[in-house]
């Protein structure tokens, strides 16, 4: 049976990866990643789409300079992508967040698995636990840069807001905010720097126990080493 110490600070690592799994399936379940606001130039005014959206759904509505709106219209984003860039790399982040939230469940599982057994494996160990932990972080970062290049970058707010209307014609400017479905992937980060910080104490406490209970004999007192 693991110690009480190992159990206390495997039980809180086990936590902070379980919370790091709850959020990622935040993440990909809300569709608040962007809040933007697209202007367009109409044959009678200028037309502003604002657009919610995440990796699968959205809301759109249009109002026009004349004082016009037109009903909030939900869409799917994959339907609504047509540019092969933007699709891919849409499709790049959910692939990298579904991977991260398989790091973070084989995370729980090692830390869990440490809690209350003492695995022969190394890699079951804390090494298990800084890998995949080091995954998820790995994966969830790139992840949160691959979004604003693919809003920003590849234009994705300008091609979803032909959903809402066809009858705009030059682009004029676009605006984004990036909503809390997409700030909490810092949080996970976060979570996950603290697995490690705590699998790391851990691992330097009992490295340095077993250092000292491994004292050359040099170390030892004079009288013991005479007798």
């Amino acid at each position: 049976m693991p110690s009480r110490k190992k159990t206390s600070m495997f039980a809180s690592a086990f936590c902070t990866c379980v919370s790091s799994f709850v959020v990622i399936c935040m993440v990909l379940a809300t569709p608040q990643w962007v809040s933007s606001e697209v202007r367009f130039s109409s044959t009678s005014s200028n037309v502003t789409v604002s657009l919610t959206y995440g990796l699968f759904s959205g809301t759109c509505e249009q109002s026009m300079d004349a004082g016009l709106f037109v009903d909030q219209k939900t869409f799917q984003v994959a339907d609504a992508l047509s540019g092969t860039g933007t699709r891919s790399v849409n499709v790049a982040i959910i692939a990298l967040l579904v991977l991260a939230l398989l790091s973070s469940l084989l995370s729980s599982g090692f830390t869990c698995t440490n809690a209350v057994s003492n695995p022969y494996q190394t890699f079951l160990g804390p090494v298990g636990v800084y890998t995949w932990n080091s995954v998820c972080g790995v994966l969830i970062l790139i992840a949160m840069i691959l979004f604003p290049v693919n809003v920003q970058g590849n234009s994705l707010s300008k091609e979803l807001a032909y959903v809402c209307t066809t009858s705009l014609q030059t682009h004029l400017g676009s605006k984004h905010s990036y909503g809390y479905s997409y700030w909490i992937m810092l949080l996970v980060l976060v979570l996950n720097i603290a697995s490690l910080i705590i699998i790391y104490f851990y691992d330097h406490a009992r490295y340095s126990k077993k250092k000292e209970q491994e004292r050359p004999i040099e170390n030892a007192p004079k009288d013991v080493i005479l007798f």
